[in-house]
């Protein structure tokens, strides 16, 4: 049985891969009275008085909700919401695997901006946080801006950010390895859809400061035919003079390459361009812009990929558990930037300066160290910038 078969063989089994469980007792009319009426009353009024002990009084304090109109789902595109479940709840098992959260998945079948809005907006009160899944850029940004605007509970695109925390980690990691400054490195970004535009805002507020992102056409600047408005942010920030050339010319000298893009973009003679000592992260899925074997024969120090049978793999899922983990801990209000980048420096840090190595810069998603090491960076990040609802560090973060 191949993978394919097994995976459906999986889920008819079980009818899915999640379900819900009681976390208390209900075995007599004592507990029945406890746990609904007439006990329930006294909760209800509590949160009447004060809505945000419902993340104290109910599920809601441990429960992200997986959220997706399926427009834009990896590897499969515009296969509507229905059809996107199957991630979503994968998605939610990763939750609960790795961080102990009980996620839910939730899909809209719209591809209308202000009802995909409205909607959420009008579900928040169940969860302490939104996590926004596979929908189609650049209706993502508008959609994400805006429910951060209105909600006060973290609201997070983990296909921009959870990738781009993740890929940054790995660029931090294999600098380290390569003896090499962020700040000075030359980096390019290869791909300018949602995961390449927030790898490059997380690069710059890391420190980067010599970044070309590029598209099918070449270096993207000013005048770059239809750009919209994040990518015309980022052009104006890391292309002030207006830098025009094609991809050849922008990966010549290149200390870092960053692949968001397709399938074997990258070639062995590109790598042979680059500069010493050169890192590749190829991370198109599931075949990335180059296979790990065919860097490393052209010369690249460090290479990584999103695959999980190669070495350095670059994984949303060392992400997305901690970051919320921490996030829910604090009752965040939101996920802001001083987090991200606490998450990014955490993971790239767990990896010592001893253990380092050409195939290990990229620590592994199931070392379990990553959840708790993300959530506390997070959740002291959280209370620094002001975000948390909690006025003290929860205890199992005080070490």
């Amino acid at each position: 049985m191949d993978l394919k078969q097994e995976s459906i063989a999986l889920r008819k089994a079980h009818r899915g891969i999640l379900s819900t469980t009681l976390k208390v007792a209900m075995d007599n009319r004592h507990d029945l009275a406890v746990a609904y009426t007439p006990g329930v009353a006294e909760p209800c009024l509590h949160i009447k008085e004060k809505e945000d002990l419902s993340f104290d009084l109910t599920l809601r304090g441990n429960v992200v909700a997986v959220i997706s109109n399926g427009t834009r789902v990896l590897g499969l595109g515009n296969i509507g919401a229905a059809a996107a479940m199957p991630v979503m709840e994968g998605k939610c098992a990763i939750y609960k695997r790795f961080a102990d959260i009980d996620a839910l998945p939730v899909v809209i079948d719209t591809e209308d901006k202000d009802e995909f809005i409205r909607t959420v907006e009008l579900l928040a009160k169940n969860y302490a946080g939104i996590n926004l899944e596979d929908i189609e850029s650049p209706l993502c940004y508008d959609i994400e801006d805006e429910l951060i605007e209105r909600l006060d509970i973290p609201v997070f695109h983990d296909d921009q950010h959870g990738t781009a925390i993740a890929a940054v980690a790995a660029v931090l990691g294999a600098l380290r390895y390569v003896k090499k400054d962020i700040a000075t490195a030359n980096i390019v970004m290869n791909g300018a859809g949602a995961a390449g535009t927030a790898i490059v805002n997380l690069l710059w507020a890391a420190g980067a400061r010599h970044i070309k992102m590029l598209n099918s056409k070449g270096i993207m600047h000013s005048g770059s035919s239809r750009l919209n408005r994040v990518q015309a942010d980022i052009v104006r920030r890391i292309n002030p003079e207006d830098r025009q050339g094609d991809y050849h010319d922008a990966i010549t000298g290149a200390d870092v390459l960053l692949g968001a893009s397709r399938a074997g973009a990258f070639t062995p003679e590109d790598m042979k361009l680059l500069a010493k000592d050169s890192i590749v992260f190829a991370m198109a899925n599931p075949v990335p812009e180059i296979m790990y074997d065919e860097a490393i024969a052209a010369g690249v120090a460090v290479c990584g990929t999103g695959r999980s049978d190669m070495p350095n793999q670059v994984n949303n899922s060392s992400v997305f558990p901690g970051l919320f983990r921490g996030a829910l801990d604090v009752q965040a209000r939101a996920i802001n930037m001083d987090m991200k980048l606490a998450a990014a420096h955490a993971l790239a840090h767990l990896i010592s300066d001893e253990e380092l190595a050409a195939d290990n810069v990229v620590i592994d998603v199931f070392d379990p160290r990553v959840p708790h090491t993300v959530a506390k960076a997070v959740a002291q990040a959280a209370m620094k910038s002001g975000v948390a609802r909690v006025a003290e560090l929860p205890k199992q973060y005080r070490d």
